[in-house]
This record gives structure tokens, sequence and C-alpha cells, in this order.
């Protein structure tokens, strides 16, 4: 299972390596030392503490900012069925849930806490501004 130095973990949180340390010091975020004797948070964990963290995100809505189409997160979980797999992955504050053939998530070999990047594709993109008090429309 894939394991992350605490400062791979801030940047896969969105948080400061500061921040990580905090949490592993509190016991929220389990670590372990590596072979080198650096801290290091396992995937799974990383995985299930992501999801844990963004299951009511405080955003404040939307930005006027567009979302970028590549989406690096942690793999949260895999449901595979004979043909078909559901991929979910924590991107930041964002769930993707990708489907796939039961073979290309097999090829890929994901499970939970592996680092993956969801690329989305379009034809119909829309861009939100957020609505402001007091403006006439």
């Amino acid at each position: 299972m894939p394991a992350f130095r605490l400062a791979e973990a801030a940047a896969l949180l969105g948080v400061s390596d500061d921040t990580v340390r905090r949490w592993v010091d509190a016991g929220r975020l389990p670590s372990a030392p590596d072979a080198a004797g650096r801290a290091v948070v396992d995937g799974a964990a990383l995985a299930a503490f992501a999801a844990a963290r963004a299951d009511a995100p405080d955003v404040g809505g939307t930005s006027p900012a567009s979302a970028r189409n590549h989406l690096t997160g942690l793999v949260t979980r895999v449901q595979r069925d004979g043909v078909m797999a559901q991929v979910d992955l924590q991107a930041g504050p964002f769930r993707v849930v990708a489907l796939m053939s039961r073979e290309a998530a097999d090829e890929l070999a994901l499970e939970p806490g592996v680092l993956a990047t969801a690329v989305v594709k379009a034809t119909s993109v829309v861009v939100q501004l957020p609505a402001r008090s007091g403006a006439g429309a």
C-alpha cells in the first residue's frame, strides 16, 4: 500500500504541512516512520481521512474560477462487479465518481489510498459566478 510523506499528505488535503503535523500529534491522522525514519501516512488511512473531512465541506459557495480538467486526489472506494467498476476519488473538497470496466480498474490496481488523476472531458461546461447581494439581475 502506498504511503505519503507529511508534506505530500498536506498537498493532497489542501492544507499546510504544519496542519498535518498537528493532526498527527493530536492523533487525528495516524502516521508511522518509514524505512528512513521519516513520518509517513498510509494511503488508505489518508484516503479515509480525506473522505471524512470532505463529507460536509464549507466552501462558501462557488468562486469566480473555472475548474481545471485534471483533478488529482486519492482513491477512496472501488466497487467491482462482474464487468464494471465504480471508482470514487477525493480531490481536495471534490468527490469524483468514475465508471469504468473492471478490467481497467484491475489493470490500474485501483484501491483505496492510491494516488490518481481524474481527467474530465465534457462537451458542455457551465461556469458560474456567485450571486451578489444587492446587485440588479
